[in-house]
Order: structure tokens, then C-alpha cells, then sequence
């Protein structure tokens, strides 16, 4: 672990607060901050594309399908709207597992996108 923030200090400062953010969140607090990341973690994943077409991102993308997993997982069951974000969020892990092994870059997008999309309405309720 030590190694970790010794090669990357940037990663370490992300991270503490990152850990700061959940630890101070509530349920609807952290969807949005885990919306946040899986924004920030698959622009990442794309821009490394960009830079090197055919390495497959792993960090990024490993980071946007555990907090896709993740969401699909911790939607409340009195949510109204459980069934669909439930089948929302797993047609999003299945792109991800899929693209976790040959990187689509239309499909990352749209990922990203609806991700984005809804963070946006996220944040307007």
C-alpha cells in the first residue's frame, strides 16, 4: 500500500478524499458522489484509449464497473423506481464487463453519457 502513494501522491490525495466525501455522505449523497466517479473513471478510461488505442484501460475501467456494480446493488427497496435503475444500471455492468476486455470507444461513450445523464437529474431533484 505504502508503494502505492509513494509512485503516485496524486492518486493518494484523490483517494483520502475521496474516502473523506463517503464518510461525511448520506444514501442520496453517496449515489451522487459514486455517479461522479463513474463519470470521472470512464472519461479517464477514454482519454487513455485516445492515447493508446490498443491498451485496454484497466484502472478506469475497473473502477467504473465496481461502482456500476455497486449501484445496480444498493438501490433501496422502496425506491418506486427500483425495477428500472435495477435493469438500468445491470444493462451498464454488462457493457462495462464486456468493454473491461475489448474497449469500445462508441460504446464507452454512451456509457459515460447515460451515466452523466443521470447525475444530471440526479442533482436537479
Amino acid at each position: 500500500m505504502m508503494h502505492e502513494f509513494a509512485t503516485s501522491p496524486a492518486k493518494a490525495y484523490r483517494r483520502i478524499d475521496l474516502d473523506a466525501r463517503i464518510e461525511a455522505s448520506s444514501g442520496g449523497e453517496l449515489t451522487l458522489i459514486c455517479l461522479e466517479e463513474v463519470v470521472a473513471a470512464l472519461g479517464q478510461a477514454l482519454f487513455a484509449l485516445e492515447r493508446a488505442p490498443d491498451e485496454v484501460p484497466n484502472e478506469p475501467l475497473a473502477r467504473a464497473h465496481g461502482i456500476a456494480i455497486w449501484l445496480a446493488r444498493s438501490v433501496a427497496p422502496d425506491n418506486p423506481m427500483r425495477s428500472a435503475l435495477v435493469q438500468f444500471y445491470g444493462g451498464l455492468v454488462t457493457t462495462l464487463t464486456r468493454n473491461r476486455v475489448r474497449p469500445s470507444v462508441e460504446e464507452l461513450t454512451q456509457v459515460r453519457t447515460d451515466f452523466a445523464d443521470l447525475l444530471e437529474a440526479a442533482k436537479s431533484a
